[in-house]
C-alpha cells in the first residue's frame, strides 16, 4: 500500500515538473507558442497520461498552474493560471474516465476531451478578458475553435503515438498503475 502511494506522489510530481518545463521552455526559445490564443503547446501530449494513470490528474493540474504563472508575468493576469489549470483538471479527469473507450485499441474519445474543455473554457477566458470590444459569441467561437485546434494537433499528431507506445509498454515502464 505504501509503495503505491509513492508511486503514485512521485508520478504527479514528474508529470507536473515535465508539463511545466516543456511549457516555460517552449515559451523561452519560442515566445507565445505555448500561451498565446493560437498555440501548440507540446507539453500537452502529456495529457495522454491521464488515460493511463490517476496520478496524471493532478499532476498535469499542477504543471499548468506553474507554467501558467509565467503567463501572469507575461501580462495574462491570474486568469489564465485559474481557468486554463481548471480546463486541465476537467479535461484529465475526463480522461481518465473515458480510459476505457477505444477505438481499434486508441483512446479517441478521451483524446478529444483536452479540445473540448480548452476550447470552452480558455476560449471564454480571451473572449471575455482580453477581447478590447467586449465578449462576442463569434468572437469565442473563434478564438475556441483555434485553441481548441491547437489541443487537437497536439493530441492526435503526438498524443496518438505516445497511446500507442503506452499501450505496448506501460507496465514495463511503471506509468500504467494496477
Amino acid at each position: 500500500m505504501k509503495n503505491k502511494r509513492v508511486m503514485y506522489i512521485t508520478q504527479a510530481a514528474v508529470i507536473a515538473a515535465l508539463y511545466a518545463v516543456l511549457t516555460v521552455g517552449q515559451n523561452t526559445l519560442l515566445p507565445g507558442t505555448a500561451s498565446a490564443a493560437v498555440q501548440f503547446r507540446v507539453a500537452e501530449v502529456l495529457c495522454v497520461l491521464a488515460i493511463y494513470t490517476p496520478a496524471a490528474t493532478p499532476g498535469l493540474t499542477l504543471g499548468c498552474i506553474i507554467a501558467n504563472i509565467s503567463s501572469v508575468t507575461a501580462g495574462l493576469g491570474f486568469y489564465d493560471m485559474i481557468f486554463g489549470s481548471l480546463a486541465s483538471l476537467l479535461a484529465a479527469i475526463t480522461m481518465y474516465l473515458l480510459r476505457n473507450v477505444r477505438v481499434k485499441n486508441i483512446p479517441f474519445p478521451a483524446l478529444l476531451m483536452p479540445a473540448i474543455f480548452n476550447g470552452i473554457i480558455v476560449g471564454l477566458e480571451i473572449s471575455i478578458f482580453f477581447a478590447d470590444t467586449g465578449f462576442s459569441f463569434v468572437s469565442f467561437l473563434v478564438t475556441g475553435g483555434l485553441v481548441a485546434l491547437g489541443e487537437l494537433v497536439v493530441l492526435l499528431v503526438l498524443g496518438i503515438p505516445a497511446c500507442i507506445l503506452l499501450n505496448k509498454h506501460g507496465k514495463k515502464m511503471g506509468v500504467v498503475l494496477d
